[in-house]
């Protein structure tokens, strides 16, 4: 009888042993569930990136001496200052303003894919993410010389010259719209505010001296924020 009842227990055990690594079991398969908006998150920021690496090769295709290159985070193309403007000028030289003026083409021809507007032409070939642009930011950056007022008035015309330069070449550019139905092109300047390597030497000096393009995405808070992404960019392609 003593053994018998061992027995009970040990019976009595297993079966909670069982009921526990079941439940484990069920926790382990939620944890493998891919997070549909995390998903989602990680093919804009993919599709974000092959985007700039596109415009910033067909930009060295025709201009292969221009210093540009992908910011750390995959987000802007940097276009080193001094290859744009003379130094200390917010105009463009003439022979920059062609540079321009082409990437004003190129992206011309890469946005309406990403946006909006009478110009959008979306289909899952050329954006199969349903990646959306909210803003392309022509940034304005400058070194740490001079006073933090000169640095300021100096990058914010820089970057309005090459808006309106941009916008003189490629006058539909300003048609891409954002889920707000904004245009997505648009302005702003830093100064001396975000180095992107050393103003202690020239060669530093002379990188942070950049206008940055960067592509801000829209990022929604849910998923029923991606299904309004994705309702939008279909309609766009449904049109006759």
């Amino acid at each position: 009888r003593a053994l018998e009842d061992v027995i009970d227990d040990l019976e009595d055990q297993i079966e909670e042993k069982n009921k526990e690594i079941e439940d484990l079991r069920a926790q382990l398969a939620s944890l493998k569930q891919l997070d549909p908006l995390e998903t989602y998150l990680a093919r804009v920021s993919t599709a974000r990136r092959e985007v700039l690496t596109r415009l910033r090769d067909a930009i060295l295709a025709d201009f292969p001496d221009l210093k540009v290159e992908l910011s750390e985070e995959s987000d802007a193309l940097r276009f080193q200052g001094e290859g744009l403007f003379a130094s200390g000028s917010p105009d463009l030289t003439r022979e920059k303003a062609a540079i321009v003026s082409k990437l004003a083409e190129r992206l011309d021809e890469i946005l309406p894919c990403f946006t909006l507007g009478a110009a959008s032409s979306f289909d899952e070939t050329c954006n199969p993410a349903f990646a959306m642009v909210e803003a392309v930011q022509i940034e304005g950056h400058t070194d740490d010389r001079g006073t933090d007022q000169i640095n300021r008035s100096l990058s914010s015309e820089r970057a309005n010259s090459t808006f309106f330069a941009m916008t003189g070449a490629a006058k539909g550019v300003m048609r891409h719209l954002n889920l707000k139905r904004q245009p997505v092109l648009s302005v702003a300047a830093y100064g001396p505010d975000r180095p992107v390597t050393t103003n202690d030497t020239p060669e530093g000096r002379a990188t942070n001296r950049r206008i940055d393009l960067r592509f801000i995405m829209v990022t929604p808070q849910d998923t029923g924020g991606i299904q309004v992404i994705r309702d939008a960019l279909q309609a766009v392609g449904e049109r006759p």
